[in-house]
């Protein structure tokens, strides 16, 4: 059976899971929202046709481009003029893009939002998604953006390096990097060296100075240690690359709890939800809710392994769910 084929067959599995998690769960008094029920069809409302078009932003990386696509056509859907900008670049990028009103939302993970936007250190950022969630949406307000609720799936920065030379340096955990770093190159994001949940955390934290640093784009961090050009890359926990079960590939424990983990949150301004109405919110967070760390695992394959373009893996990610039609 073709690659493709069982990627796409693994998904529908993957996704029927998750959606039974979700459709599991109740409130206490055993009612239940229809609005926002899992694995609900998303329904077209002509009135949203009147309302101002909608534009959907994503940062410069699969992960954020297929998020960003699931989005668009899933309020496409549901019958609003939809437009996207899905390369805007960095997280201050696209948060300058929000406020300037270029575009009308875009996916964005907790700890990033707290981390870079509002100087949060990493240790203070709480473990538990709710309490972390609540922190930021509380600050995110205080500069007029709301974030509507959290993705399923938690994705983190993590230092990754090839299992080869992981066991060559008897290293598991990023403390143990600690004699070895200035021996080392690191490769990682243009903006690593200003994040906390990057090479200034390491280098902060673990006290850690390395051979060299160099800027890479995302979508090279694992070809870089494939062709030996870095020992360690600067990697996120939900890469297609880590679920592909040949252990190819060692994730360091961070044991210092510096590189915290984040649920995506849609970020947007209060004014565009009023203005888009209720099913603008809604639709968000109801196709959020098969987006597990293994389904987005494998929506991220796709598009990096397999070459698919993101908007045919939104696609199929969305009928799977039952969200839309074919």
């Amino acid at each position: 059976m073709p690659v493709k084929k069982l990627r796409y067959l693994l998904m529908i599995a993957l996704l029927a899971m998750a959606l039974g998690l979700v459709a599991c769960g109740s409130d206490d008094d055993g009612s239940s929202d229809d609005s926002s029920s899992s694995g609900g069809t998303i329904e077209k409302n002509a009135a949203n046709a009147d309302t101002p078009t909608l534009t959907i932003g994503s940062k410069n990386f699969t992960e954020q481009i297929v998020l960003g696509e699931i989005y668009a056509q899933a309020l496409e859907a549901a019958g609003y003029n939809v437009k996207t900008d899905l390369n805007l670049g960095s997280e201050t990028v696209a948060l300058a893009a929000l406020k300037k009103g270029e575009i009308s939302g875009y996916p964005e993970y907790i700890s990033t939002a707290l981390t870079s936007f509002f100087d949060t250190a990493p240790e203070d950022v709480p473990g538990d998604v709710n309490g972390a969630y609540e922190m930021a949406k509380k600050d995110l307000a205080k500069d007029g953006i709301t974030a509507l609720t959290p993705t399923p799936f938690a994705s983190a920065n993590a230092v990754g390096m090839l299992t080869s030379k992981a066991e060559e340096l008897g290293v598991s955990k990023i403390s143990d990097l600690e004699g070895k770093s200035q021996d080392l190159k690191l490769y990682g994001s243009p903006e690593c060296r200003q994040r906390i949940d990057c090479l200034l955390g390491l280098q902060q934290y673990y006290g850690l100075d390395f051979k060299s640093f160099t800027p890479v784009d995302i979508g090279l961090r694992y070809t870089v240690l494939d062709k030996g050009q870095a020992d360690l890359s600067i990697v996120f926990t939900t890469d297609a690359q880590l679920g592909t079960g040949d252990d190819k590939y060692t994730i360091l424990e961070d044991d210092k709890g510096v590189l915290p983990a984040g649920n995506v949150i849609f970020l947007t301004k209060q004014k565009t939800i009023d203005q888009a109405g209720a099913d603008y919110a809604e639709t968000i967070e109801l196709v959020q809710e098969g987006l597990t760390e293994k389904v987005m695992q494998e929506l991220d394959a796709r598009v990096d392994l397999d070459k698919q373009e993101p908007a045919d893996v939104a696609h199929e990610y969305l009928v799977a769910g039952g969200y839309i039609s074919e």
